[in-house]
């Protein structure tokens, strides 16, 4: 009784109630900041996943159509309208007429700002053609076999900070008009290119000749002027009936269409002397070809037909390696014969109008049908976007001219765009590609995440095959074998390689590992074979020696005895490695792989990212599954030990059963570290986006292409936002192989836990 009253006493002191009322309130304390803690890192999670999205967003909306102003067609009596322009701002519009006239225009209110009359009085418009619309140079051709060649300008000043824009018209190949045929026939049909030294004019005539004349600029140093050298030749169309001709901006080929639906390509390497290289049927038997542009810089064509089909046509070698056109896609998406095609100026993508008063938007690149509405109650025969891309400038067969606002900021963005094949221009065949800039204009963005992806899970495979191996039987070894007093210097030392920075693992990699793996490649490969073997042979020399010299070695010390081992291999591979290179290979087996294996070598590539990463990678899994063999219950090993099983037994059929939820989460904890690498696949890699499995070649992954190109993104650009969704592919990548591991590691958990 006095033993509990005294027990009763104790408990009842207040300094005792008050260590006890402090120790619940730091467990509750303790227990809050754990939930607040948690809580807050899902929170950190989910913010950066709803922020990726937030800046992905913006790519799936949809493309907007607004009417801003509707007008009248200023200066009607000037003739019908042959082709409509705009300024960059969207203020000022020209339209050139049959009769040969420029007329500028408010796009606000229809107020005529200028009326140009630019053909001689005796002489009368028959054809018409725009230059690459980067030059603004349009030219008609007359009845007499001449032409007269404008430049449309528009000068911006700001007088008392107010933006004025001027326009007016220049003539880059003189006032007067020039001779196109000498036979003064009327010319049909035109097209014409101003370059800085060297202007094309190729012209159907009325009696069906292809007249093609090229002007060349010749200056005199002495008198200090320039002249223009003319040369021209001509083709004889029989009876073929043209109906559009079209001129490249490089000036080296023309193409025709003519009635029956055939595009006829015609060289002019020679002016003096052009020739028909092929023709091609590009529409349906029974259709015709009611539009014939070209795309953005001039390397496709874009054929319009009476059933509302719209195609995309460029040059590919063939068999013979011959250049023919070869029909790239179709978009099919207006029914009604396609009167008037307009193509973006600064991007691939266009739109086409039909004789419904509809009119679609489609990006080329991306195979995508962007947006289809109605923009007239009537016919659309002339259609153009302004420079920017936002405005399009549309005049019905009703006499209206209509301004329509454009919200189209990314076309390039489609499912088959980002991870498909896709047939790029001046490409043989589809393929996947990411380029993102280049130093020309005539560019074509290449954004497909296939080639990041791909290089993302290639590097992340080859560190894991390294690191798997060698972390996981390393681990098995340090917890289950190894001599503690040896375990205690191993595990910190590995674990201490995790705090070293990937940007000096990168630095080493790419500098001193990749140049020695080249130099040194057959003894690399020999030390791979030699390695397993020279331990094999070891072990089994250990075993037939004599007990006296094996006992007198501590248990669990024996792996210390291989370190010399592995050095004389290494050494003597290294050693080996030139001269069975000259006795192997001739001397050169970078070219032997090339030559009779078909593989490109790099000396930054994937052999060299899987060791540098490996390195990275194989702290972490090594200790997490350290860890998870260590703790296995040691009552299960002592008694299978007790029940007759080996060491090696207990190991495998009890150890790593049971251990088997740690390591299982070490690997994927060291694959997602691997798939999140950046700096050594930075700096280890050529950095090239190639889909190829080849060790021997390098690679791109998505973080490290992140790390390269966002510093030079636009922002809210495309490119700025699709570097922003790789990031998304990537959490979600992440994400989800981190949740199925966590399912597999708790089935895992509940199916050995009763051992």
């Amino acid at each position: 009784m006095k033993t509990t009253s005294s027990i009763v006493s104790i408990l009842n002191d207040p300094i005792i109630i008050r260590r006890r009322h402090w120790r619940m309130l730091k467990d509750k304390l303790a227990k809050h900041a754990m939930t607040i803690g948690g809580i807050s890192i899902i929170f950190c999670i989910l913010l950066i996943f709803f922020y990726l999205l937030y800046v992905v967003w913006p790519l799936l909306l949809p493309a907007q159509m607004q009417v801003l102003h509707t007008l009248k067609v200023p200066a009607p009596t000037a003739g019908e309208t042959v082709f409509l322009a705009t300024e960059e701002q969207g203020e000022i519009g020209v339209r050139f007429t049959s009769k040969g006239h420029a007329v500028f225009f408010s796009l606000k209110n229809g107020a005529i700002i200028s009326d140009n009359a630019l053909a001689p009085a005796e002489a009368t418009v028959t054809s018409f053609a725009a230059a690459d619309p980067a030059g603004s140079v349009v030219a008609f051709g007359l009845n007499d076999g001449r032409m007269i060649v404008v430049k449309r300008v528009f000068d911006v000043s700001y007088p008392k900070n107010v933006r004025v824009i001027a326009p007016r018209l220049e003539y880059p190949l003189g006032k007067d008009p020039l001779r196109v045929d000498d036979h003064g026939k009327a010319l049909t049909r035109l097209g014409v290119q101003v370059g800085e030294e060297t202007h094309t004019v190729a012209a159907v005539t009325e009696d069906n000749r292809l007249v093609v004349t090229q002007l060349k600029k010749e200056s005199s140093f002495l008198e200090e002027s320039e002249t223009l050298q003319r040369s021209s030749g001509e083709l004889s169309l029989q009876q073929s009936q043209i109906t559009h001709l079209r001129l490249e901006k490089e000036q080296r080929r023309l193409y025709m269409a003519d009635q029956e639906g055939y595009i006829w390509q015609v060289s002019l390497q020679e002016s003096t002397a052009p020739q028909i290289v092929h023709q091609v049927r590009v529409v349906g038997p029974q259709d015709q070809i009611t539009s014939l542009e070209f795309l953005t810089e001039d390397i496709s064509l874009l054929v319009g037909d009476s059933q509302g089909h719209i195609t995309q046509w460029f040059l590919k070698r063939d068999a013979n390696n011959n250049q023919i056109l070869t029909k790239v896609r179709e978009f099919d998406g207006q029914k009604a014969a396609i009167t008037a095609i307009a193509p973006e100026e600064r991007r691939k993508s266009f739109a086409a109008a039909d004789k419904t008063g509809q009119v679609g938007i489609y990006h080329t690149t991306a195979n995508r049908t962007v947006l289809i509405t109605s923009a007239s109650d009537s016919a659309i025969p002339q259609m153009v976007f302004a420079p920017r891309g936002n405005l399009l400038l549309v005049e019905d067969d009703a006499g209206n001219v209509l301004t329509w606002k454009v919200r189209n900021d990314h076309p390039e963005v489609s499912w088959s765009g980002l991870w498909q094949k896709v047939w790029y221009e001046n490409y043989e065949n589809p393929e996947y590609i990411w380029q993102s800039s280049a130093s020309t204009n005539d560019f074509e963005p290449k954004f497909s995440l296939m080639p990041l992806a791909f290089g993302t899970l290639k590097a992340a495979f080859y560190a894991m095959l390294i690191a798997v191996p060698i972390a996981v039987l390393g681990a098995i070894y340090t917890a289950y074998f190894m001599a503690p007093r040896m375990r205690k210097i191993v595990k910190p030392t590995i674990e201490i390689m995790a705090a070293l920075p990937t940007v000096v693992l990168g630095f080493l990699a790419g500098l001193w590992l990749a140049p020695a793996m080249e130099d040194y490649l057959v003894g690399m490969f020999t030390l791979l074979i030699g390695l397993p073997i020279g331990v094999l042979c070891f072990a089994v020399m250990w075993h037939y020696l004599p007990k006296g010299i094996r006992y007198h070695i501590p248990g669990g010390w024996e792996a210390a005895l291989l370190i010399p081992v592995i050095l004389f291999i290494s050494w003597l591979s290294i050693t080996l490695s030139h001269p069975l290179e000259v006795w192997l290979f001739g001397g050169n087996i970078r070219h032997w792989i090339t030559t009779e294996l078909g593989m490109r070598f790099d000396q930054r590539n994937a052999l060299v990212v899987g060791i540098a990463m490996g390195m990275a990678v194989i702290p972490n899994i090594f200790s997490i599954s350290e860890d998870a063999v260590f703790s296995v219950p040691k009552h299960l090993t002592v008694g299978s030990l007790a029940l007759g099983a080996t060491p090696w037994q207990t190991m495998t059929r009890v150890v790593i059963l049971t251990a088997s939820p740690g390591i299982f989460s070490a690997v994927m904890i060291g694959m997602g570290r691997a798939v999140g690498e950046t700096m050594i696949v930075l700096m280890a890699t050529g950095n090239t986006p190639v889909m190829e499995w080849n060790v021997f070649e390098g690679l791109r992954t998505l973080a490290a292409n992140i790390a390269v190109e966002m510093p030079e993104a636009e922002v809210n650009s495309t490119h700025f936002r699709i570097l922003f969704l790789s990031g998304l592919v990537l959490f979600i990548f992440t994400f989800f192989f981190n949740t199925l591991a966590e399912v597999v590691r708790q089935r895992l958990r509940r199916k050995y836990s009763s051992l």
